[in-house]
């Protein structure tokens, strides 16, 4: 059974994460690239922020009775076959997973410019996020 407690309260802590994102998003690249410290908390912000993304996925599909998907990729494909986000959407923000397992895991040597550039696109995907779970919650759960 879908827990909407849980999905709302992780909901709230992705907001709050993009709302200290948005600071460091609304600096001029130059201004970003130049601080280390703005690097390192951007990459921590996206990992968490991610994280709980990851976390609503998991719950959701699982509770509404489907197999776990088989990576933390595949969690937001798994949301758009249930109806819960737009599979155009999902496949778009699945590049996500991709960019927190980095952060996480170090695979490679991350890229500023790049965690720059998802930044910018967190303050327009994730509340598009947050409003179709919020809007599949409410049609599942009420």
């Amino acid at each position: 059974m879908i827990d909407r407690d849980l999905v709302t309260r992780k909901l709230t802590l992705i907001l709050a994460d993009l709302k200290a994102l948005e600071v460091l998003a609304r600096k001029p690249r130059e201004e970003y690239l130049a601080s280390e410290y703005d690097e390192l908390a951007a990459e921590r912000l996206l990992e968490r922020l991610i994280g709980r993304m990851i976390d609503v996925n998991y719950h959701l599909v699982v509770e509404s009775g489907e197999p776990p998907p088989r990576d933390y990729h595949a969690s937001f494909a798994a949301l758009g076959k249930l109806g819960a986000l737009p599979e155009d959407f999902a496949r778009s923000i699945s590049a996500a997973a991709g960019l927190r397992n980095r952060i996480v895991h170090e695979y490679e040597a991350i890229d500023p410019e790049q965690v720059y550039e998802a930044l910018r696109r967190a303050l327009e995907d994730v509340p598009r996020y947050v409003r179709y779970v919020t809007s599949y919650l409410d049609a599942r759960v009420g």
